[in-house]
C-alpha cells in the first residue's frame, strides 16, 4: 500500500514514535552488548511494527499485542520500555539469571501476556484473544506479530483458516518480512511467493506496507474494525538490523554479541 500523509494534528504523534524508535534501537544494541547477547537483526527489523502496535494499545480499548516471533525479544522489551508499558530500563538486565527479561518474552514482564518463544504460537494466542473480546462484545484488537521464516510453521496457517472461518475482523495478523532467518535468506530455505495472494485466498484483507513507515502502520492499526467481517493481514517489507548501517540488511546480524566499544559506536549511528 502507498504511505498517505498524516494531518498536520498528527505530526507531533508521529514525531515523539520516531524518537521513541532511535531510543528503543539502542536499547537494542545495548542489549547485544550483555555476554549473552541477542537476536539483534529481527528485533531491529521489528521495533517500528512493535512501537506502532503499542501505540493503538495506550488508546486503552483492550487491543492485545503478542509478539510471534518471540526470539525478538529484545525488541520487544525495548519497545516496552520507550511507550511507557515497562518502567524500568530493562538492557542492564536483559538475560540475567532468575530476572524476567530472557531471551523469548513471558509474562512476568508488564505488557508481555502471553509466552511466546515457539515459533507459530503467538498467532493463534492473539486470534484467540480477539475471539474472545468478540464474545464478551468489546471492543480492542488481537494483534499477532510474525516472522516470514515463521510462516513455515503450519500452525500459522491452521489459524488463519479458523480466523476466517470465524469471521474475526479484529484479528491482525502482521508480518515482518526482512527476508532472513536463522539458516540464511528465507527465499533459499522455504520461499515465500504471492505471500498477498496467500492471505487472500484464505479470506483475509491483505495489506502492504514498509514495515519502518510509521505513519502508514499507525494508520492501520488506528483503523475502527468493529464491524469487519475479515482479519486482516499486514505484510510489512522490512530491513533486517535496521537503523545499524554496519549490520543492516545482512544475515550475519541474526544473532549478535559485542563489545561496550562497539556498542557506543552502533548508537552513535542510529538516526
Amino acid at each position: 500500500m502507498t504511505a498517505v500523509l498524516d494531518p498536520p494534528e498528527t505530526l507531533p504523534v508521529l514525531d515523539t514514535l520516531a524518537a521513541r524508535a532511535v531510543e528503543a534501537r539502542r536499547l537494542v544494541v545495548d542489549m547485544a552488548a550483555s555476554p549473552r547477547g541477542c537476536h539483534l537483526g529481527g528485533s531491529l527489523s521489528v521495533l517500528d511494527i512493535l512501537i506502532a502496535a503499542l501505540h493503538r494499545v495506550s488508546a486503552g480499548d483492550g487491543t492485545e499485542v503478542v509478539l510471534s516471533k518471540g526470539h525478538a525479544a529484545a525488541g520487544l522489551y525495548a519497545a516496552l520500555h520507550v511507550s511507557g508499558v515497562l518502567p524500568e530500563n530493562p538492557a542492564p538486565l536483559y538475560g540475567m539469571a532468575g530476572g524476567p527479561y530472557t531471551g523469548h518474552p513471558g509474562p512476568k514482564v508488564p505488557g508481555v501476556r502471553f509466552p511466546t518463544g515457539s515459533l507459530g504460537h503467538g498467532v493463534p494466542y492473539a486470534a484467540g484473544w480477539a475471539l474472545s473480546r468478540r464474545i464478551a462484545g468489546r471492543p480492542g484488537l488481537g494483534i499477532a506479530v510474525a516472522g516470514d521464516g515463521e510462516l513455515q510453521e503450519g500452525l500459522v496457517w491452521e489459524t488463519c483458516q479458523v480466523a476466517a472461518a470465524q469471521g474475526l475482523g479484529n484479528f491482525v495478523l502482521v508480518v515482518d518480512r526482512n527476508g532472513g532467518q536463522n539458516d540464511g535468506p528465507v527465499a533459499d530455505i522455504s520461499p515465500l511467493p504471492h505471500l498477498a495472494d496467500r492471505f487472500a485466498a484464505f479470506g483475509f484483507e491483505v495489506a502492504q506496507t514498509d514495515g519502518h513507515d510509521l505513519a502508514a502502520l499507525t494508520g492501520l492499526f488506528a483503523a475502527d474494525r468493529s464491524t469487519a467481517r475479515r482479519p486482516l493481514a499486514v505484510v510489512a517489507d522490512t530491513v533486517k538490523g535496521k537503523g545499524v548501517p554496519a549490520v543492516e540488511g545482512r544475515a550475519a546480524s541474526h544473532y549478535v554479541t559485542i563489545d561496550a566499544a562497539r556498542a557506543a559506536k552502533w548508537k552513535r549511528a542510529i538516526r
